[in-house]
């Protein structure tokens, strides 16, 4: 009897067993823990409610629990259904002996479901503000997951849960009303910790792809460090200003395209305020169209053509609390041919550093200030170095151009921000101009003064300055409000292609920006001397006189006069309200080789005069000219010119480079000897009674560019009282001379 008894116990307990390990390794179905599970379930929230099938039992001995596991569950939430696709939860037995809380930890599989569905479940366990916040900016997307979460005794939620899975498709509006969509990644989130991997979104037409962010919640903030990247892309100024959050509609460009590599690290606080952001960025720019007006560059870079463009830059970026820096080098063009360029900018405090290199070599350059101009295909660099004060007024610490033969150097140039100069430390000039004259001029600030020396400069575009009306601007058109005197000491100044000016001193007073004395003199190679004085009056006229021994020079400077030999020059200028009015007179000269005086002579049948033209020329006993000058007109009110062999009696106009107009009276002398004789009484005084036959003389029109001046020629009859009375004017100067003569 025994012996079966043992035998019944150990067949009990073989059985035992093996229902044990069968329960342990394959489980059995049941509908029995359905009412359990769908009781506690809403015990730990009243409004979610569970529906599925059956339940799968494991037995656990080394915990003394059981693993239910379920399939295919529905969880209904204020109307909204998660779709589950297992449910695995740890539920001890010994707490459900004690009537406690079984349920330890539950492991939850979701299929694809709504996102915003499943993060407003979520919030039922743990409603914390990360989770509102993305509830509220959330559209759309889907979410399949597996969320692990542990319970205490009393069935409430712990915080070492896991939350892992996949987002696809999701759509965020910012608070600003921007949208980023097409989000897709890969998340785990932990108590505290929150990771996205392998994250793809789309703004504004752009796609960014990230390896990983990691999120940390510091309880006060949100800390925020990760990488992100964006393939080549292109864009506009508004999809920039969004990314900058600065207005750029002054910053013209079209065509940016470019791709970058970034780590970033952030804090933001509840209010979503973003604070002590810093970031590392590898930035390849392969293409921008940069737009800046034609007339700031067309003047120094004749082939601009309206943009600059830069392609192939590589840019390291940097930016961290108060501090950017950008770092570059690449291709710039501004015609067709790409230039190396090569930069540093860094920006603290809204205080702007800059240094660049940029060469210069296919591109041409034109200084016309200077008359300096350097051809293309020659190899040159300039460096420029300084910085943009917060006030905006620039200082440029450094500016360099060099090439072969030729350096310009600027040290400690300040600006307004309208890029006028307040000052500068020193400029340094040794250059070859386009007349091929070597220049070597050195600017220095003496405290609020500037000295200004030389061994040896091309001076003839200032003096053009000078007899046009234009030297008021001079070296102030250049200055904001200057308020210095400049001294001057040229060894060797050139005025006119071989002629020259030894030892110049100058001495130049300015007042808010306008020229108000100046005292120049200079000696010719011969010792004849040229003097230049500008005066201010009360009545805020502008005197300028100018007398030279030699007139040559500058009398060349009147293109549409040429072939003067000898004579002296006196120019007298008054100017108010950029209006001028000036005369010029030049005393015992000659003319030779004048291509218009001679077709006017030709054509007048004068020939004997105007083979003097190609001989030794002819002689002038003095010509003055009546001209005004208003910006770029100057009004030539009379010309009038008297010698042995004929007179000129003109006027017109010259309009710039472009245009000369002129038209008059060309008398030979002997022609006026005659009509002067006719006049009753001084007539006999002046010339005697004399007879003749012929034309008086010739009137003339010249006109068309400097260059092509045509001219057309008319016999006459009768001379004009003008011209009369001009010449005898004339002689009776001229008679009052003699008779004073020693």
């Amino acid at each position: 009897m025994f012996k079966k008894f043992l035998k019944l116990i150990s067949l009990l307990l073989i059985l035992l067993i093996l229902f044990i390990g069968y329960l342990s390794v394959f489980g059995i179905k049941t509908k029995s823990f359905n009412q359990l599970i769908e009781e506690k379930i809403s015990k730990s929230n009243k409004d979610v409610k569970a529906k599925f099938e059956y339940v799968k039992i494991f037995l656990d001995l080394s915990s003394f629990s059981t693993n239910i596991k379920t399939s295919n569950v529905a969880l209904t939430y204020d109307d909204r259904d998660i779709q589950i696709k297992n449910i695995s939860t740890n539920f001890s037995i010994g707490a459900f002996l004690k009537k406690e809380f079984g349920i330890k930890n539950t492991s939850i599989e979701l299929k694809d479901n709504n996102l915003k569905d499943v993060i407003s479940f979520l919030r039922v366990y743990k409603n914390s503000p990360q989770l509102t916040i993305i509830n509220k900016m959330l559209k759309k997307g889907s979410i399949s997951s597996k969320i692990e979460l542990s319970f205490n005794e009393n069935g409430k939620l712990s915080n070492n849960y896991k939350f892992k899975g996949l987002i696809e498709g999701a759509e965020i509006r910012l608070l600003n009303k921007e949208i980023i969509s097409n989000i897709d990644l890969n998340f785990d989130v932990q108590d505290k910790i929150y990771l996205i991997e392998k994250a793809k979104i789309q703004y504004k037409e752009m796609k960014f792809l990230s390896n990983g962010i990691k999120i940390s919640d510091k309880k006060k903030y949100f800390l925020i460090e990760g990488n992100i990247n964006n393939q080549a892309t292109n864009l506009d100024s508004e999809k920039l200003s969004t990314f900058l959050n600065k207005n750029l509609e002054n910053l013209s460009f079209e065509n940016l395209n470019l791709s970058s590599d970034s780590n970033f690290l952030f804090k933001i606080n509840k209010k979503l305020k973003i604070s002590e952001f810093s970031a590392k960025s590898i930035i390849k720019l392969d293409k921008l169209n940069y737009k800046i007006d034609k007339t700031k560059l067309k003047s120094y870079f004749p082939n601009y053509n309206g943009s600059i463009n830069l392609e192939d830059h590589e840019i390291e970026l940097s930016i961290k609390k108060n501090y950017l820096s950008i770092k570059g080098n690449g291709n710039y063009l501004i015609d067709t041919d790409p230039e190396k360029i090569n930069y540093h900018v860094t920006n603290k405090n809204d205080n702007l550093r800059f240094k660049s290199k940029i060469n210069i070599n296919k591109n041409p350059i034109n200084i016309e200030f200077l008359n300096f101009k350097k051809k293309e295909n020659i190899e040159s660099t300039l460096i420029i170095e300084g910085e943009q004060k917060k006030n905006k007024t620039l200082l440029f610490n450094k500016i360099s151009f060099k090439d072969s033969k030729n350096r310009f150097l600027i040290e400690n140039l300040n600006l307004t921000k309208d890029l006028k100069i307040n000052y500068f430390k020193n400029i340094s000039l040794n250059f070859i101009n386009e007349n091929e004259k070597n220049n070597q001029i050195h600017l220095k600030k003496d405290k609020k003064n500037y000295l200004i020396s030389s061994k040896i400069f091309d001076g003839s575009t200032f003096l053009d300055d000078i007899l046009t009306g234009d030297n008021e601007e001079g070296i102030s058109r250049f200055f904001n409000n200057l308020n210095s005197d400049f001294a001057i000491n040229i060894d060797k100044i050139f005025i006119e292609d071989n002629i020259f000016l030894k030892s110049l001193k100058s001495k130049i007073k300015f007042k808010k920006n306008n020229l108000t004395n100046l005292d120049l003199s200079g000696d010719f190679v011969d010792n004849k001397k040229l003097t230049l004085t500008i005066r201010t009056n009360e009545k805020n006229e502008k005197i300028t006189t100018l007398f030279s021994q030699n007139a040559k020079p500058l009398v060349k400077k009147y293109k549409f006069i040429k072939g003067f030999e000898g004579g002296s020059l006196d120019y007298y200028s008054i100017k108010k309200n950029n209006v001028s009015k000036s005369k010029l007179k030049i005393n015992d000269f000659k003319l030779k080789e004048v291509p218009a005086l001679t077709k006017i002579l030709t054509l007048a049948s004068l020939q004997g005069i105007a083979d003097l033209l190609t001989g030794e020329g002819i002689r002038f006993d003095e010509f003055e000219m009546d001209f005004d000058n208003k910006k770029n007109l100057m009004t030539i009110n009379e010309i009038y010119s008297i010698g042995p062999a004929i007179s000129i009696l003109m006027e017109g106009y010259v309009e710039g480079k472009n245009l000369v107009s002129l038209r008059g009276t060309l008398v030979p002398a002997t022609t006026i000897n005659k009509a002067i004789g006719k006049i009753p009484i001084l007539g006999d005084i002046l010339v005697g009674k004399k007879t003749g036959e012929g034309v008086f003389g010739v009137s003339f029109k010249i006109k068309g560019p400097p260059k092509k001046l045509k001219t057309t020629v008319n016999p006459i009859k009768t001379l004009t009282p003008r011209f009369i009375t001009r010449t005898i004017e004339k002689i009776k100067k001229t008679e009052v001379k003699i008779e004073n003569a020693p």
